[in-house]
């Protein structure tokens, strides 16, 4: 019983500590816009932000308007090519970062390529992603899928080139072959790094998912923020951003629980 009543103080205060600088950051936004006008009042305050997200959520009074109900369905389309991209580059990353991190002939043939590549920004590849793939969420997809690939590549890579010799040493002498040494010894030893790696790239999707919407898709929270901008709807801008942002969150948390679960054996990942 003393442990659990600890434990909660305990997660009470973190969360307390956690609330602190999000709260100060509303106190100076609300005070600033209220008292000095920021922008001729072309800056939205908090509360105009929050009656924005209200309405774009469940409806206004009204019932009409483009950011009336229609935020569910905007945040799926983001979320759903985020999600693609996402998936497209953790399967196509971590095997090439797993070759290139334990043969030599193969990071020869891929490794200068890859650096060359890495760092061009991926917002210069929306022309060619219009060429091939048109104005549509394909285009999104790819681009994010572009931009992620490159830090989970790396960071596998990393996590592969130092697996322990002893491991390696005492799985060839047990027999392994080396695809299963590959599949048993490399990659459970480099998921720590992966996983790290899968953290900066989703933060990444949903910077370039804003980038390509909007430019390259005509939905999505990158595509309505900019549309508002169009209208001066600095409320609903504000209101994109913050739940970008959420978003983000939540999602490299989700990534959090899934190391937490599964690297249990490995306190400094996580």
């Amino acid at each position: 019983m003393f442990f659990t009543l600890k434990f909660h103080s305990f997660s009470s205060v973190r969360l307390l500590r956690r609330l602190i600088t999000p709260l100060v950051i509303l106190v100076v936004w609300h005070t600033l816009v209220q008292r000095y006008q920021l922008g001729d009042g072309f800056v939205p305050s908090p509360a105009e932000v929050l009656q924005s997200l209200r309405e774009w959520i469940v409806g206004s009074a009204d019932g009409g308007g483009r950011y009336s109900a229609t935020w569910a369905r905007t945040l799926w389309d983001s979320a759903s090519r985020v999600l693609a991209g996402f998936a497209i580059a953790v399967v196509s990353a971590v095997p090439v970062g797993l070759f290139i991190g334990r043969s030599r002939l193969v990071s020869d043939l891929l490794d200068p390529v890859l650096q060359i590549l890495r760092p061009i920004p991926t917002s210069t590849w929306i022309p060619f992603s219009l060429v091939f793939f048109g104005i549509g969420s394909t285009a999104a997809i790819s681009l994010i899928a572009m931009g992620a690939f490159f830090p989970i590549v790396l960071n596998t890579t990393a996590g592969a080139r130092h697996v322990s010799e002893l491991h390696l040493r005492s799985a060839r002498m047990l027999g392994a072959s080396n695809s299963r040494i590959l599949l048993r010894v490399v990659l459970p030893a480099a998921l720590p790094s992966i996983m790290v790696g899968m953290r900066l790239a989703l933060g990444l999707s949903w910077v370039l998912v804003v980038v390509s919407e909007m430019v390259a898709v005509k939905s999505g929270l990158g595509f309505e923020l900019w549309n508002a901008y169009y209208y001066a709807r600095m409320d609903v801008v504000v209101g994109a951003m913050l739940t970008v942002g959420a978003l983000g969150f939540i999602s490299d948390q989700g990534i959090v629980l899934l190391m937490r679960r599964f690297l249990f054996w490995n306190k400094e990942s996580i």
